[in-house]
This record gives C-alpha cells, structure tokens and sequence, in this order.
C-alpha cells in the first residue's frame, strides 16, 4: 500500500507540474515567445554553449536565460558576464527545475519586452526530463566526453528532445568516442528531432545551432525578424 501511495503523489506532483507549464505556455505564446529548455548531464558544457549563442546573436535576440543549480549564481554570473540578462534558481537538493519555479523567475519580468527564454536546466539526465516547464523547444546537450551511450542509457531524456547537440567535437581525435553508436541510439528513440555536431570552444558547427535557434525565434514571432536588443 506504501508503494501505491508514493506512486500517486507522484503522479499528483507531475500532474500539477504539467496544468502550471500549459498556462506558462500560453503566456508565452501570447507574448509570441520562443522558449526553450536546455538540458544535460554536468560538465556538458551548457553554459559555455549559452555564452557563445549570446555572444553570437548580441544585438540581434532579447533574451532571457534562467539558469537553474543547485547551489551558487555562478551560471548566472557567467551569462551576466557575456552581456546575458539571468535568472538565478537556487533549488537547495532539488534535482530538477520546475513549472512554479519558472513562474517565480518570470515574476516582475515584460515578457513582451523579451524573443526569446532559455532555461538552464539542473545538470541531471533524470528527473529533468518528467517535468513540462512550459517551452516551446526542448534541447538536449550531450559531449563527447561523456561517452557515445547516453542515449541508450537515458532514454527519455532523448525522446522528448526538438534538438539534440552534440558538443566537444573539437576533442574526437584524442577519444574513442564513437560517433554511429551515438546517433544510432538517438534513432532508437527519437528520429524527429534536429541534429547538430558542433564546438563550443572552436566554434565548428556552430551555425547551424545559430540557424536552429533562430528559425524557431521567427517562428514564435510568426515569422517576423527578431528586433535588434535595445540593452
């Protein structure tokens, strides 16, 4: 019966989770927002990801990055640092952001004065992938680094995924990384979403991320240029 229990708590916790993340995203479209939620193991390298596109698209995007840990504003300071406008969401053990959180982290905010919202999920190929924060686009991040069978292992974090980047190309000649078993585990599980190959610390591949991203920021604005940043 103990079991029962858990199992309906949880499920009453992701229910509420997804009936806030709709709401969230009708705000979002209303304010013809493009949102998205970036997720990946630790040491993935997403917030080096995020100060490259803001560097990149400086000038062009209005951006928002909420970036969740669970300790320090380090990231945030890191995106500050790269002319980004932040959020900082400090869970305190919690492995995962959630829908509330994101409407406390919007609070106060003209979403209208805004194209875009990217969200710095916690580093976890977990928890993050049951829970809807309201986001128009879902990223995965992987590098390879961490080894070509993480989409096999976490499965879920793939299949939900509208992008999946593989990042730290750059370092191939010097690993055993292999790059079929890596794609041929994403076509396991998700054969929809775009694939990008690139480098965040030489820049190799890196348009077509750039060109993703904004494809999905005009499509928000129903296919209008993003104004220029007036920051």
């Amino acid at each position: 019966m103990s079991e029962v229990r858990i199992l309906e708590i949880t499920r009453n916790v992701v229910a509420r989770n997804d009936e806030l993340a709709q709401t969230l995203r009708t705000r979002f479209g209303e304010a013809r927002l493009a949102v998205f939620n970036l997720l990946s193991a630790p040491g993935s390298g997403k917030t080096t990801l995020l100060e490259r596109t803001l560097r990149e698209l400086h000038g062009r995007v209005r951006c928002l990055v909420i970036e969740g840990d669970l300790r320090t504003a380090r990231d945030a300071q890191r995106i500050a640092a790269a002319g980004g406008r932040a959020v900082q969401i400090v869970t305190h053990g919690t492995c995962h952001l959630e829908s509330r959180m994101i409407q406390g982290a919007i609070e106060g905010i003209d979403l209208r004065e805004l194209d875009a919202i990217i969200i710095e999920n916690v580093g976890n190929l977990v928890c993050p992938s049951s829970f809807d924060l309201g986001e128009s686009a879902r990223v995965v991040l992987a590098s390879v680094t961490e080894g070509e069978d993480k989409p096999a292992k976490y499965p879920f974090m793939f299949e939900k995924a509208s992008a999946i980047v593989l990042n730290k190309i750059d370092l191939l000649p010097h690993l055993s990384f292999d790059r079929k078993e890596f794609w041929d585990g994403v076509d396991c599980v998700n054969r929809s979403a775009t694939r990008v190959e690139l480098s965040c610390a030489t820049g190799e591949g890196f348009d077509g991320w750039i060109s993703w991203f904004m494809a999905k920021v005009s499509a928000a604005r129903g296919n209008e240029t993003a104004p220029a940043s007036k920051r």
